[in-house]
């Protein structure tokens, strides 16, 4: 309803503009500070002060005077508050905010008839995954469910770097090593722990053995990055075996996230149908085209990039770059948008991407990219090629192991009474152990640092993923205790919503809820534009305080409250429960049924 309210005060600011002949190009809208009893406020009597002759306050009760609140469905009343113009809800605002938030799609806008593919993780298929590269998976997660609540046809794709040198040694070590030849135990019971050994062996391997065992190795990686740019079918055979097998590892764990995508995009797939080649012979025809140092690279300083392109070597071998160009020209042939997140330390090959594939003519104004700073822990930095750190699993595991803990703590008394089972325990162990890990993590802003800390991420009483988790328990302890069902929309239950008055919700807690539950699409909508989902963090964090103030002031099922305030509270706490999903949904945090 807040998206419908904003469109109703901009037309009746137009034309309270026109009918004073100002102009109308710029509104003032914006949120009023929390002591205003406003939904919506206009700066726009500070701009026309000058024009109109008059100090804005005089200016904005000129416009207050040619709005008409009658006329407006949502607004009930236009006040003036020195030079601003505040918008106050009408009771037709918060009923029709009331039946609408009690759908199970709730925050789910329109479809826009837009296709977007948004390209996350793609960390190179050598080992596990690791922590410091996890903000990636989840914030690239979140990304894709925001854009799809939004209402985007979504593709999640994951881009696999099958063809680079990193690949070539892996499969030289691999179809050379033996499992007797390997110095340590798998970390953990999962083909990628076991395969990422032999890549240690051969990289070890290659930095101390002799002169001419080095030499030999080198010919044969070679080799087989020769026969993938020719297109051989053997060696591409040969790499793909240990890609795959090391790929399914990484999306069980993955899956743990859960991170889930449409389609795994090998690069090797733009050197085969011979996109690649055409890529190369078009980079080459460029006025920026360079043959120096022994490669074919691209000058881009006249462009604001002081490093060179490479996308050929002397040995007619692409580089990850040229091949990535090539996905690229794919993508905006395929989808009306292309986003991808990154890691900080690709800004500058994001950059020279973006102005390469601007030389080549592609319309790159669908093409945007979310960069992110990594994720630090108190130990320190990590290392796939030297086998050190911490992997993603360990993460997982040790919030799934710290949030049983709590759980149990807490639970103490149920679990002694048998109200609660090991299977439940465990299941809300998972929920919230997991959904700590994310909602932290994705919660931050992406460009800032962060270093995770567990007695952060897993407080109950402190703004985290189990605080706003137990909102959503609450809400369905409440339904369930009424014989509701909290899992489907109110309307088809035994409850009659169109007896239900908004003005029955007249308190204040009442209406800051519903307030809040409101502006959830306009949230949708503005994050979706800025590709920005912890702003949905935030929003749920300011949600929770709602909602515990209306849970503590306005008792829901009391013997001694009206049966036509208990409907509409009920309804209330059925459009929390839905609200407060969808929202912990985008962030791909599970929400608990109880804990």
């Amino acid at each position: 309803m807040f998206l419908s309210l904003r469109a109703e005060v901009e037309a009746a600011l137009e034309g309270a503009l026109s009918e004073l002949e100002f102009p109308t190009d710029d509104l003032g809208i914006e949120e009023p500070p929390e002591d205003v009893p406003s939904v919506l406020a206009s700066s726009v009597a500070f701009r026309l002060a000058g024009e109109a002759g008059a100090p804005p306050p005089q200016v904005a009760g000129q416009l207050a005077n040619e709005i008409d609140a009658d006329d407006l469905t949502y607004v009930s009343e236009v006040q003036t508050q020195g030079p601003y113009l505040n918008f106050l809800p009408s009771d037709a605002y918060f009923a029709a905010t009331l039946e609408t938030a009690t759908e199970e799609t709730y925050g789910a806008l329109e479809d826009r008839e837009e296709s977007v593919v948004v390209e996350h993780t793609s960390a190179n298929p050598t080992g596990p995954v690791h922590v410091g590269r996890a903000r990636n998976p989840i914030i690239g997660d979140a990304v894709a469910n925001l854009l799809d609540m939004a209402g985007y046809d979504v593709d999640r794709h994951y881009y696999v770097n099958d063809a680079g040198r990193q690949m070539a040694v892996f499969t030289w070590a691999y179809e050379t090593f033996d499992e007797d030849d390997l110095e340590d135990e798998p970390e953990r019971d999962r083909i990628e722990y076991d395969l990422v050994r032999y890549y240690r062996k051969g990289n070890a391997y290659l930095e101390n053995a002799s002169e001419s065992e080095v030499e030999a190795a080198e010919a044969e990686i070679e080799s087989i990055m020769q026969g993938l740019e020719a297109g051989d079918e053997e060696a591409y055979e040969r790499v793909s075996e240990v890609v795959d097998q090391v790929l399914s590892g990484m999306k069980a764990c993955l899956g743990r996230l859960p991170a889930e995508f449409d389609e795994f995009v090998k690069e090797t797939r733009f050197m085969r149908n011979g996109d690649t080649d055409d890529l190369v012979a078009r980079l080459k025809e460029l006025d920026e085209a360079v043959y120096e140092e022994d490669a074919w690279q691209l000058e881009l300083d006249n462009h604001g990039i002081d490093k060179n392109l490479v996308f050929l070597r002397s040995d007619d071998t692409s580089l990850y770059a040229t091949r990535d160009l090539a996905h690229h020209e794919w993508k905006f042939n395929t989808y009306d948008r292309a986003v991808t997140v990154l890691g900080e330390d690709h800004k500058l090959q994001a950059k020279q991407l973006r102005t390469t594939l601007e030389l080549l003519d592609n319309d790159t104004d669908g093409l945007q990219q979310v960069l992110y700073s990594y994720v630090n822990l108190p130990e320190g930095k990590m290392s796939t090629r030297r086998g050190t750190g911490v992997d993603l699993d360990d993460l997982l595991d040790e919030a799934i192991d710290r949030a049983r803990e709590e759980v149990e703590d807490r639970l103490e008394d149920r679990l002694r009474d048998d109200d609660l089972g090991t299977d439940d325990i465990e299941r809300i162990a998972h929920q919230v152990g997991i959904g700590a890990v994310r909602y932290d993590i994705v919660s931050k802003q992406p460009t800032k640092a962060i270093t995770f800390e567990w007695e952060r991420a897993l407080d109950f009483e402190a703004q985290s993923a189990p605080y706003v988790q137990y909102v959503h328990a609450r809400c369905c302890g409440i339904l369930e205790e009424a014989g509701l069902d909290p899992e489907v929309d109110l309307a088809t239950q035994d409850i009659e919503l169109e007896a239900l008055e908004a003005d029955l919700l007249e308190t204040e807690a009442e209406r800051d809820l519903l307030e809040t539950i409101a502006r959830f699409p306009a949230v949708v909508d503005e994050a979706a534009d800025d590709l920005e989902p912890h702003q949905i963090a935030t929003f749920t964090r300011e949600f929770a305080d709602r909602f515990n103030g209306f849970y503590r002031e306005c008792p829901v099922l009391a013997d001694d409250v009206d049966a036509d305030v208990r409907a509409a509270r009920l309804a209330l706490v059925a459009a929390s429960k839905h609200t407060v999903a969808n929202a912990l949904s985008i962030l791909g945090v599970e929400p608990p049924r109880s804990m």
